[in-house]
């Protein structure tokens, strides 16, 4: 089940900074497990974060409600003003999207567009599984979906996406996600790089960076690198969904080249970034302490698992972003039943990586939580 078919009776409010100090003793300190029930189970399947906003986007957002009656012009052209100084480019380099999401349906329709008017077919090649929606955007539009299994230890088979690309007559649209979801493992940008700078015209790059933030392995490199060194044939889009947790006000962004930018933004809903969307994201760009407790409270959840993991056998893919893709004894479909039962909701199976389920990092007590069950369906050699 997906998240758009998902129906949420609750959600588990885990808001407020906390200092460095208390996260560092999280792990350590004897603390009453949570209540879990029905009304109030861990959801742990949708890769949100359940620290919350940060506080500066409350107080944000509550500031900026008086003059909701106003369109929130003003309120985008800062934002996109501080996005683009965030990486050292112009205004023209920035387009919003409700959610990094629209960004990429808007690339998607621009480049079938462009097919039409070339009067040649297009093509989405992309890694499976990865996430979807530029899939679900294509589909629609008439594009052929050609899909290249993951190799077998999880990474992306790049060499065979491109052959796929070279030998198609006409427009071939390429999804990268990276870390990819579901797996959280990244691709190293030396291996994108060398494929992106020598791509044929009609090769198009979509490289979506929603977890980036999360990302500490050195191989990553953002593939913001490549639009400042003037690429035209790429938009790598992001969100403030994921470490700056304002999931439900959608708001993402994408970076490219201004004539890319140019062409992408006629394809948008005009005004799609709220003015509370708009207030809460500017004010988590520069909120870098809250920023910086997010990452540091994932890597401890992450820490958390991974022990619990090594400990009990099970295997797991090495985990760039706010999720962990590990493998499941006998049928996914029963185990997410039983954690559902158990009021732990993890996330589903990923056709064609059989036996895995992709388990969001809540926050550290929440983690330490979902251990305790996880040990307990050990004991009852249900993992």
């Amino acid at each position: 089940m997906d998240r758009r078919s998902f129906l949420k009776t609750s959600s588990i409010i885990m808001g407020g900074l906390a200092s460095t100090t208390l996260l560092n003793q999280a792990i350590a300190e004897t603390k009453s497990p949570l209540v879990l029930d029905a009304q109030h189970p861990l959801l742990l399947n949708f890769n949100e974060n359940s620290l919350g906003m940060s506080p500066k986007a409350k107080d944000a957002v509550v500031a900026a409600l008086p003059n909701s009656f106003r369109y929130p012009d003003s309120a985008r052209a800062e934002l996109i003003t501080a996005i683009g100084q965030q990486y050292a480019l112009s205004d023209k380099h920035v387009s919003l999207g409700n959610g990094s999401s629209e960004t990429i349906q808007a690339a998607i329709a621009m480049l079938a567009a462009q097919a039409q008017k070339q009067n040649i077919n297009f093509q989405l090649v992309t890694p499976d599984p990865t996430f979807n929606y530029a899939e679900l955007y294509s589909i629609p539009l008439g594009g052929k979906i050609t899909k290249v299994p993951l190799k077998e230890d999880l990474t992306f088979d790049l060499q065979k996406m491109e052959q796929l690309a070279n030998e198609f007559d006409g427009l071939s649209i390429i999804y990268i996600c990276n870390p990819n979801n579901p797996t959280a493992m990244i691709t190293p940008a030396s291996e994108l790089a060398k494929w992106i700078s020598h791509a044929s015209e009609k090769q198009f790059f979509i490289l979506d960076e929603a977890y980036a933030e999360y990302v500490e392995d050195p191989k990553f490199t953002t593939a913001i690198e490549l639009v400042k060194q003037g690429h035209k044939n790429l938009i790598v889009t992001r969100t403030f969904s994921k470490i700056f947790a304002i999931a439900g006000l959608r708001v993402g962004y994408g970076i490219a080249n201004p004539e890319v930018i140019a062409a992408i933004d006629a394809f948008l809903s005009i005004d799609n970034t709220n003015t509370a969307g708009a207030v809460a994201a500017l004010a988590s760009l520069k909120d870098k302490p809250f920023i910086a407790y997010s990452l540091k409270s994932n890597n401890l959840s992450r820490k958390i698992v991974e022990t619990a993991l090594n400990e009990l056998g099970i295997t797991y893919a090495p985990s760039q972003a706010n999720f962990l893709f590990h493998k499941v004894k006998g049928d996914v479909k029963t185990y997410q039943q039983r954690m559902a039962d158990a009021h732990v909701m993890v996330g589903r199976e990923f056709p064609p990586a059989l036996g895995w389920s992709r388990l969001t990092l809540g926050t550290p007590e929440e983690m330490e939580q979902f251990v305790i069950i996880l040990k307990q369906f050990r004991e009852k050699g249900w993992v």
